[in-house]
């Protein structure tokens, strides 16, 4: 092949690729013809059929043309290179297969410990699946999976349907005005700061990160009953907590 030359309607009949591929590739510069006709057409020499091989390669191993075009700019382009860049790439989509059985498993839990569901209710617990995965570390979330186990799913039932209950009396007192500093409010506040800490294990990164997902996703912080203004008065009554007396 190293006297070969081929027009590109010939390189697209002896390869299988289509003549739009190879018009694309020279576009975006990932394979250009280096030799033309005297009468002006370009010419596909045995350097770029090379190069097409290595591209065609670089696709097969699941390579964006990205990819494959800052692969082969590398000096230190090898095949060693490229199988070494795959197994990456195979390694990253293998951790990313392993988060999406891990947030299936999670909603089967949910859906197996409960009556059946509506598709509304299926698609929040999907929501707050990937909010979870969006706002905490992968290193939080194996801490909260390991609390999670630790607590036991009858406890962590019990903390679900208390927090409806707390948000509700927290409401009714800001409702009637009651002053968060005043002993009724300091009391329910001293247990929603418990039941955050049950959640968080008292780690002050996932309670930043929980406060973040409730500012950075009104939708899910109203869902819940937290609105801004109640959680303004639940501010307010930890703040109490806190001072020195």
């Amino acid at each position: 092949m190293q006297h070969t030359e081929l027009k590109v309607g010939e390189l697209a009949r002896r390869t299988g690729l289509s003549i739009r591929a190879l018009h694309h590739y020279d576009e975006i510069g990932l394979l250009k013809p280096s030799a033309h006709t005297a009468s002006g057409h370009r010419l596909y020499t045995a350097a770029d059929i090379a190069r097409l091989s290595h591209i065609l390669s670089l696709k097969q191993l699941g390579f964006s043309l990205e990819e494959i075009s800052g692969t082969l700019g590398r000096a230190d382009f090898s095949a060693l290179r490229v199988v070494e860049l795959r197994l990456q790439r195979a390694r990253e989509q293998l951790a990313e297969q392993r988060q999406l059985c891990e947030r299936l498993d999670a909603i089967a839990r949910q859906l197996r410990a409960a009556e059946p569901v509506s598709a509304d209710d299926f698609l929040h617990t999907i929501e707050a699946m990937t909010m979870f995965e969006k706002h905490y570390t992968p290193e939080q979330l194996k801490e909260l999976e390991a609390r999670r186990k630790a607590m036991g799913d009858d406890a962590i039932k019990e903390v679900e349907a208390e927090w409806p209950r707390l948000i509700a009396r927290m409401q009714e007192e800001m409702a009637k005005g009651t002053d968060p500093a005043t002993e009724p409010v300091r009391a329910l506040a001293t247990r929603w700061r418990e039941l955050v800490r049950a959640f968080t294990g008292g780690n002050p990164g996932i309670e930043k990160s929980l406060n973040t997902l409730h500012q950075q996703e009104p939708q899910v912080a109203r869902r819940q009953g937290r609105d801004p203004k109640l959680m303004e008065y639940v501010g307010r009554a930890m703040a109490a907590l806190d001072a020195p007396k």
